[in-house]
């Protein structure tokens, strides 16, 4: 009788535990009967709150779902704007199960399918949004406005999943690569264009000064040695005068002065050899001076 009493409390501690479920706090619990959804009377998805809840042991079993915020943050993707630019888009998405009936529904209740969906949703909006904006545009300020339309239309096909969309952000924009080195190569050419008109311009006005300069060195030139060569014929023309007129005051001197010039001249150094005959002009004064 103790046995059987035994085995009859250790049934009903089972029955008892297996017919108690715990919702923990951020999950939704939903109970199903024979692999059916269990339903109210007006035919919703019954959703139990956190806490403590009873079911049908052996017959009834229940999933739990998560209820917090989650974040749906894939690679980069590829978008095309209004002039048919290509652009690598990295985004995020908030998001949360609002209705966790139609989500299990249409999800199965697997977070992977969910996110999936919302991807292609999201992106929609977003390839709307960006098809209808230059890159200018995107960049300089409409942002905002391009992400806000997005979660809206985002937003219209998440309520079919029973997915509440709580926001939708771009983190980055990128050129693609093989854009980015055509855009990079098209600004280097630009910059050298620049830079070798610069360069030439700079030559011009290097030759431009250059040629100015020698222009007034050469009439520099030019003048001095005008100014020297009157000055030097003012000089020979004052010489010539000083010697005329020493000339005419006494003309013997004057010679025999000259000629005593032209002997020092002549005889001043050793090395050099003259050969000139006696009776020639040039010992006159010293074939005289013999004489006396």
């Amino acid at each position: 009788m103790k046995n059987f009493m035994l085995a009859l409390l250790a049934l009903v501690a089972i029955v008892v535990y297996s017919s108690v479920f715990v919702v923990q706090e951020g999950e939704r619990g939903i109970v199903f009967q024979f692999s059916k959804i269990q339903r109210d009377a007006a035919g919703a998805v019954v959703v139990f709150e956190p806490g403590l809840h009873f079911k049908l042991p052996m017959i009834e079993n229940v999933r739990t779902l998560d209820a917090k915020v989650q974040t749906l943050d894939d690679p980069a993707d590829r978008f095309v704007t209004a002039e048919k630019k290509d652009l690598l888009v990295d985004s995020y998405v908030k998001w949360r199960i609002k209705d966790f009936g139609k989500y299990y529904l249409s999800t199965g209740g697997r977070t992977d399918r969910a996110e999936n969906l919302l991807k292609q949703y999201i992106n929609n909006g977003l390839r709307t949004e960006f098809g209808t904006r230059t890159i200018q545009q995107i960049v300089s300020g409409e942002r905002t406005e391009l992400m806000t339309r997005a979660l809206a239309q985002a937003g219209k096909g998440s309520e079919e999943l029973g997915i509440e969309i709580l926001d939708v952000r771009v983190k980055k924009i990128n050129l693609p690569d093989e854009i980015s080195n055509n855009i990079f190569q098209r600004m280097r050419a630009e910059r050298t264009a620049v830079a070798k008109e610069h360069r030439a311009r700079g030559m011009e006005q290097a030759e431009i000064i250059r040629a100015d300069v020698d222009a007034r060195v050469t009439v520099m030139v030019a003048e001095a040695e005008r100014n020297s060569r009157t000055t030097r014929g003012e000089g020979d023309a004052l010489a010539a005068k000083v010697y005329a007129e020493a000339y005419n005051k006494n003309a013997e001197f004057f010679s025999f002065v000259r000629s005593l010039e032209a002997y020092n001249r002549s005889f001043n150094s050793k090395s050099d050899i003259l050969v000139v005959q006696p009776d020639s002009d040039f010992f006159q004064y010293m074939k005289s001076q013999q004489k006396n």
